[in-house]
């Protein structure tokens, strides 16, 4: 049951991109502002989860290509302070949801 939730509530944010953090690495910040805009499109339409990329069932993770560059996003969960994983993911009272997009070369 807490699997359902968490998937959830990881596409409720990810497609939305309210109720928790969005960070980019130092590479993604520096493309131009058409290609981030394009990347975050694909993270909020990414609906390629199988076993390889999404074991648990969370939709915590995907990757991508765009403008040539394979592209990874991840969602990690913390407690509401962001200075501890969180407890209990299924639970947004006490979960604050960091997304972070990065290129695949910075991983």
């Amino acid at each position: 049951m807490s699997t359902d939730r968490i998937r959830e509530l990881n596409d409720a944010f990810r497609t939305t991109f309210h109720g928790g953090r969005i960070m980019m690495t130092c590479g993604v910040d520096e493309m131009p502002d058409c290609v981030k805009a394009e990347v975050l499109t694909k993270v909020a339409t990414f609906k390629e989860f199988n076993e390889d990329n999404d074991p648990h069932g969370e939709h915590d993770f995907g990757s991508f290509e765009v403008v040539g560059r394979k592209f990874f996003w991840k969602l990690d969960y913390y407690d509401r302070e962001l200075k501890h994983g969180s407890e209990d993911p299924a639970n947004p009272h006490e979960t604050t949801r960091v997304l972070t997009i990065m290129l695949a070369s910075e991983y």
